[in-house]
């Protein structure tokens, strides 16, 4: 589709498992490349459970423009183009679907939005390592994959799984991402690593994969998700929110040398023969 030519870099954020803020990463890193100063698309791929109409905090009920009949406009919320399955059906409707059906409405809202000329298209991913992943691996280019974590051994395990499914496509993966790595009390400054540490550099030593991120357990991160103001929104002066800002620029970083080392030219090997 046309509007496909016009996204430069299609980035995953994924995860092994749910439950580890892979959404909450995904929508505070499109609102740090978007305040970075590039033009920033979020495609809500978790068709069962989607949840970034709530994050950016657009009113229920609103629906994509529907343009020839079949292409989508994307719903603009704090500067960044979206489109999701919680836009097109009601918030309380279970999406009992099969595979075949899931994969088909991804496809269409990923090659059906009218997306303008982004930089960045940010795909937040199901759970897990099924047909969405395999899909859009095999539809489209993408630039590279971001797996998000916790700290804790569970986590850990299903992020392994992870990056193994993005190698065996050919994904090229960009780093990994630590969330909820240590909480500091509001009241006393206490630093304390609730859910454990040293996962993600595990992972990076494991896996020769870098940690791009290292996220904090922060009320104010969940309380300002829920509310439909993204933190770097809200607060975009408080240390979560530079946390995020590294984290954009590190990946703007690893996608630049993957496109390097993608378009160098072939090695011409010279011998006496």
């Amino acid at each position: 589709m046309e509007s496909m030519k016009n996204i430069r870099h299609i980035i995953c954020i994924a995860s092994g498992k749910g439950g580890v803020g892979k959404s909450t990463t995904a929508v505070n890193l499109a609102v740090a490349l978007q305040q970075q100063g590039y033009r920033t698309g979020l495609l809500d791929a978790d068709i069962y459970g989607p949840s970034q109409p709530t994050m950016l905090g657009v009113k229920a009920g609103t629906r994509p423009r529907i343009r020839e009949g079949k292409m989508m406009e994307p719903v603009v919320a704090h500067g960044i183009e979206s489109n999701s399955m919680g836009y097109l059906v009601d918030g309380s409707t279970a999406m009992v679907w099969r595979a075949p059906m899931i994969v088909g409405a991804f496809n269409q809202m990923l090659k059906q939005t009218l997306w303008s000329e982004l930089d960045y298209l940010i795909v937040d991913m199901p759970p897990g390592t099924g047909d969405i992943q395999l899909s859009l691996s095999q539809s489209v280019r993408i630039s590279g994959a971001v797996i998000v974590t916790t700290p804790q051994d569970v986590a850990l395990l299903d992020a392994r799984k992870g990056i193994e499914m993005f190698r065996k496509v050919k994904v090229p993966l960009l780093g990994v991402v630590e969330n909820m790595g240590v909480h500091i009390c509001s009241n006393c400054g206490h630093s304390e690593a609730i859910f454990g540490e040293g996962g993600g550099e595990q992972l990076s030593r494991d896996y020769g994969v870098d940690v791009i991120g290292s996220l904090p357990l922060d009320l104010s991160i969940r309380e300002h998700s829920d509310g439909g103001t993204p933190l770097l929104v809200a607060k975009p002066d408080s240390a979560a929110a530079r946390a995020y800002f590294a984290l954009a620029e590190r990946l703007v970083q690893q996608v630049d040398a993957v496109a390097a080392a993608t378009d160098a030219g072939p090695e011409i090997g010279i011998s006496d023969d």
